[in-house]
């Protein structure tokens, strides 16, 4: 499909490789929402994008991902903005700590925003998906997209190293988004996953030294000095295109269930992704937190 005129809506888009997806579907004529945390600077973003796309149908609503009380409210008020429409929904919005933190839910924070958020705000937002009559989901993995989930560390409540944790976390996101496609299969809406690469951005500018497992701390300062230069704009860019491909592509409006590489090719699911054991907890552990009720 083309987007034009579609409603597309990105979490984690005030910065980073979310923004520049966003600016990049504007540029393409989407009616863009982009979602961030805080309110100057997704002002500053929608009036950086209306310039630079030419496309004055750029909004924002702000929302903290790692608080379900404000990812109800944000698809609520989406759904409201919208029209009771939303035509795509990129997942975007990451995070990473460097020590266990729990969120006023009682989730650890970066499964709640990697994995909980992107649940609960798709399955929230459903009737607007399924009003589009052919909506497309894609959440964004990250990390290094290989490895095991530990079941019982699935909240790293037995240990916990901010970046390896951070893969286990976009593994199980994977994961619960291969489960939530095949809940979708009889629906108009798709769910698909793009890897989008690596990109320096705001969250990894400010990983501090206990972030990154032991034995890469010692060159931490030299990978500081690198980054830039390694992964600055030119792959930024290029980390938007397999999102921007699943949104826009005609080709893959019937595509559902895939996991696509930072070259926009599908590829195969990672191996722990495909246990369906490991799927049915975090799906079982997802829903849990979505029929709870969220604080005030």
């Amino acid at each position: 499909m083309s987007v034009e005129g579609k409603i597309v809506m990105v979490t984690g888009s005030t910065g980073g490789i979310g923004k520049e997806t966003a600016r990049q579907l504007a540029a393409l004529g989407a009616s863009v929402i982009l979602v961030g945390r805080d309110k100057c600077r997704a002002d500053a973003a929608v009036a950086d994008l209306r310039h630079t796309s030419g496309n004055d149908d750029v909004t924002a609503i702000t929302a903290d991902m790692s608080r379900l009380r404000d990812v109800r409210r944000l698809a609520q008020e989406a759904s409201g903005r919208a029209g009771g429409v939303v035509d795509v929904l990129i997942n975007n919005a990451g995070a990473t700590r460097s020590h266990r933190e729990v969120t006023e839910d009682g989730i650890e924070t970066a499964f709640a925003v990697n994995v909980v958020a992107p649940f609960c705000l798709t399955h929230w937002l459903m009737p607007a998906l399924t009003a589009s009559r052919q909506a497309r989901v894609i959440n964004i993995t990250g990390g290094i997209p290989r490895g095991q989930i530990d079941l019982n560390n699935l909240q790293g409540e037995k240990s916990y190293v901010g970046l390896s944790f951070y893969n286990q976390t976009k593994l199980a996101q994977m994961a619960m988004s291969y489960r939530f496609a095949q809940e979708l299969a009889a629906t108009p809406v798709t769910l698909n996953v793009a890897y989008p690469g690596h990109a320096y951005t705001s969250m990894n500018k400010n990983l501090t030294v206990g972030t990154y497992p032991p034995l890469a701390r010692p060159i931490v300062p030299l990978l500081r000095l690198a980054m830039p230069v390694v992964y600055g704009h030119r792959a930024l860019l290029r980390a938007t295109r397999s999102s921007v491909y699943l949104a826009s592509s005609p080709e893959e409006r019937r595509t559902n269930g895939a996991y696509f590489n930072s070259k926009a090719k599908p590829t195969p699911w990672p191996d722990v992704v495909l246990d369906g054991t490991t799927r049915n907890t975090i799906w079982e552990l997802c829903e849990m937190q979505r029929d709870r009720p969220t604080t005030a």
